[in-house]
């Protein structure tokens, strides 16, 4: 296996450039437009409107994802949901809105050929949605399925909670799917002026991957643009979390077992330090899992992962029926990687498998699309997603040890399950609880 990723690794750089055109950019009516030419015949389009969760308050959470969806399931000024659908299986072709924590995308993907068909529909969509009273009901209750589908899960709502606790106060303690007792109070009026609001020239970035001609798709992109108010500049926050202490927050509920999340600091987008500590939690994922579910039988799925946005942060995870042996065994494990740090051997590997992902996340126009939006919308560098590849080979094993040390420190530690089972102190202290077991 690991043959054949070194394979994929050495093989990928020269095939995807030679299928693959120059990609460029174009500033049209002040909006970058970014596009990579595919050498085939799919096209994919995206609107990244910029802000997440920044854009709404507590109070009106969940409203971004509401009105991006109704974008396509309450039809157009021009045609009901049902006609507008139609237009679109008529031609296989794709279209649909989402919204996260620091953006959201409207996209379209089509085959070249069904082009003309599709954009019409797509620029429609986007510049005269219909708000329709009782579709919209229907997507609001099926918002609120989703929640509540997504509150019965365990491993889902301890990730809410520590995420609330840990920014309470700020943006990214909001909920973007918003919760019940926001989004049963969100209405289609409410909804259509948000967005209306929210769609802006200042606020936007468009990504296209597809073989258009330039001069056509520069007419196509200024008519619809037209379309759009200029709006004021944007101005994003970037915040940087550091727990100022070890913390401990416990909420008691009736579990099988109980659910242990720690968040810490992680390097701001585009800052020397983001690579290489992408390299390193990863690596640390690896450690942890050993640890924690191997070598000590502690939980079932443990995991480490950095969530790398505006706010970015760096997460432990375990379910486990014995939370102080986890939390001991867990800061042990990373006393001992801040004392001895990585190896080369790991740092090798883990170049290998996440270069191999790269170039695999690299298979559709989709894919492309949403690396090229997602670098410009939380980067700032739309670019950072064609070169990616070589800056990470650029990371030394120093740069990722120096990293660890500097972002793993204080954390905010949830627990929900049974309390009784815990004790606060080895959660909270500064020193690293010895193990007695």
């Amino acid at each position: 296996m690991k043959k054949l990723l070194i394979l994929l690794c050495l093989l990928a750089p020269t095939l995807l450039p030679a299928q693959m055109g120059k990609a460029y950019e174009m500033n049209i009516n002040g909006v970058k437009v970014i596009v990579q030419p595919s050498g085939n015949d799919i096209v994919e389009i995206r609107t990244v409107i910029k802000g997440g969760v920044q854009n709404y308050s507590n109070e009106t959470a969940g409203i971004e994802t509401l009105a991006m969806t109704a974008l396509t399931e309450c039809g157009t000024t021009a045609m009901d949901k049902n006609t507008f659908k139609n237009a679109l299986d008529a031609v296989s072709a794709q279209m649909g809105g989402e919204s996260g924590m620091d953006y959201a995308t409207f996209r379209m993907n089509c085959i070249k050929s069904d082009l003309r068909k599709v954009w019409p529909l797509y620029v429609d969509a986007l510049t005269t949605p219909r708000f329709e009273e009782k579709e919209f009901a229907r997507i609001r209750q099926d918002q609120l399925t989703m929640i509540r589908s997504r509150n019965s899960q365990p491993d889902d709502d301890v990730d809410r909670l520590a995420r609330r606790t840990a920014f309470a106060g700020t943006a990214y303690a909001r909920e973007p799917i918003g919760t019940e007792a926001t989004v049963s109070k969100l209405t289609a009026a409410a909804a259509k002026a948000y967005y209306k609001k929210l769609l802006h020239r200042g606020r936007i970035a468009i990504v296209v991957v597809g073989d258009i001609d330039r001069a056509e798709l520069e007419s196509q992109m200024k008519a619809l643009l037209d379309r759009i108010p200029a709006g004021p500049p944007l101005h994003l926050q970037k915040q940087s979390f550091t727990a100022a202490a070890n913390t401990f927050t416990p909420v008691k509920k009736d579990l099988a077992t109980n659910y242990v999340q720690g968040i810490s600091a992680g390097p701001q987008p585009g800052s020397p330090d983001y690579n290489a500590f992408v390299l390193a939690m990863r690596i640390f994922y690896t450690r942890h899992f050993v640890e924690i579910r191997s070598n000590n039988g502690l939980s079932y799925a443990p995991a480490t992962w950095f969530s790398g946005g505006l706010t970015p942060f760096s997460v432990l995870f375990a379910s486990t029926t014995e939370p102080n042996k986890y939390v001991i065994t867990a800061r042990q494990l990373i006393d001992k990687i801040r004392r001895e740090g990585f190896t080369e051997d790991e740092l090798r590997n883990i170049k290998t498998g996440y270069l191999a992902q790269v170039w695999y996340r690299q298979e559709t126009n989709a894919e492309q699309a949403a690396a090229l939006a997602q670098n410009e919308a939380v980067h700032g560098n739309w670019r950072r997603a064609l070169t990616i590849a070589e800056d990470m080979k650029k990371v030394s094993l120093q740069d990722l040890n120096r990293v660890f040390n500097k972002y793993v420190t204080n954390i905010s530690w949830v627990l929900q399950g049974d309390p009784a089972k815990a004790d606060p102190a080895l959660f909270k202290q500064k020193d690293t609880p010895v193990k007695t077991f």
